[in-house]
């Protein structure tokens, strides 16, 4: 499949930094733009001080600025920012359609268990609802052990 259009959701994770690398590869082997994305959303949302490297209430010029600090890996691959306002995985779903993108490239956080009932798994509804085909980056004993 030649992709036109990719689409990155980050949520500014180390984790997610490591599938920018595929969604980087995936872009530059078919082509394609990079359409790499922030969903932002209150900071109760996430909790934990998962996201934003642990920046507590970052305010938006802070988060645009973490956005655009995002690049592909490889400086020749054509890419463009979108910073969103939302639920992730509905925001992403949208997003996809909206841009007509080709294929969806997302960190999943591997959570189990109770967190994961208490925060649900944004990649899980991103591949149940979305068009196009979506590839999820699992955390591996390279990245750490998946949060339980």
């Amino acid at each position: 499949m030649k992709a036109q259009k990719i689409l990155f959701p980050t949520d500014y994770s180390h984790l997610s930094d490591s599938a920018l690398t595929y969604a980087t590869t995936l872009a530059r082997e078919s082509g394609a733009t990079l359409i790499i994305a922030h969903i932002e959303e209150p900071p109760i949302a996430y909790g934990g001080g998962e996201m934003y490297y642990g920046i507590p209430d970052p305010d938006r010029a802070e988060v645009r600025r973490m956005l655009d600090a995002v690049k592909p890996t490889d400086p020749a691959v054509p890419f463009t920012h979108r910073l969103v306002m939302g639920d992730p995985a509905d925001e992403i779903v949208r997003l996809a359609e909206e841009e007509k993108v080709d294929m969806i490239v997302l960190a999943t956080h591997g959570r189990t268990g109770f967190k994961r009932m208490l925060m649900g798994s944004v990649a899980e509804a991103v591949v149940r609802r979305a068009k196009c085909p979506v590839f999820t980056f699992k955390p591996s004993a390279d990245h750490g052990p998946a949060k339980k």
